[in-house]
């Protein structure tokens, strides 16, 4: 049985392109130019991870540029005049970096990235060396998961668990990651439950909960 993805190193992409402290500007700009990203990790060492330079990093510097001629404007003017001088990724980089280990749940990642505004996170193991990189969009992969695979979950963990023996058989059916849920069951108090945890299986997109209690128990 396939199981859909629930952890960070399901998703995260395994093959990372990196900078060290002393990277120039101009190389970290190629490299985010080159591998269509909008961070790169910043590394010492064997591979630790020290901070991240992103593109927010780097606008400074063409703030600078465009501002008023006058040097001593410039920098009364420019938001992170540090970042507008900086000529290295070690300078630019924010740190420490806001990182997620790979046995970190999907939701886990998603939390961060959302409370630190941030679309990217290095996955480091627990030396802090790199691992990987998880995205947005690598979060949102739960989503492609075969509705069979959903639906085997939610009768094994939850169904034959819930209602083991139910007036009525339990049926599971899912299209295009929507759940709907029928028949009768004799606790109908555990129907809330079983709502909630069928939400919060990995690639749900909706629950459409028909199941009823059997009035005569």
């Amino acid at each position: 049985m396939t199981v859909g993805p629930h952890v960070v190193s399901d998703v995260m992409t395994h093959a990372v392109v990196a900078v060290g402290r002393d990277a120039p500007f101009k190389d970290v700009v190629k490299l985010m130019e080159q591998w269509k990203v909008s961070a790169l990790p910043v590394l010492e060492g064997e591979g630790r991870v020290v901070g991240v330079v992103s593109e927010a990093d780097l606008l400074p510097k063409e703030e600078l540029r465009d501002s008023d001629p006058d040097p001593y404007a410039q920098v009364r003017r420019v938001s992170d005049p540090a970042r507008a001088g900086a000529v290295t990724a070690g300078e630019l980089m924010t740190a420490p970096a806001i990182t997620v280990h790979a046995d970190s749940t999907l939701a886990q990642a998603a939390r961060i990235m959302a409370l630190r505004k941030v679309k990217r996170l290095p996955v480091v193991n627990d030396e802090g060396l790199l691992e990987g990189v998880v995205s947005r969009a690598d979060l949102l992969k739960v989503f492609l998961r075969e509705d069979n695979d959903i639906a085997d979950e939610i009768r094994r963990d939850i169904v034959d668990v819930l209602f083991p023996a139910p007036v009525e058989p339990v049926h599971v059916i899912v299209a295009e990651g929507v759940v709907t849920l029928t028949g009768k069951v004799s606790d109908p108090a555990m129907i809330p439950v079983a709502v909630r945890l069928a939400r919060a299986v990995e690639g749900v997109v909706d629950v459409d909960c028909r199941l009823s209690g059997d009035e005569a128990v």
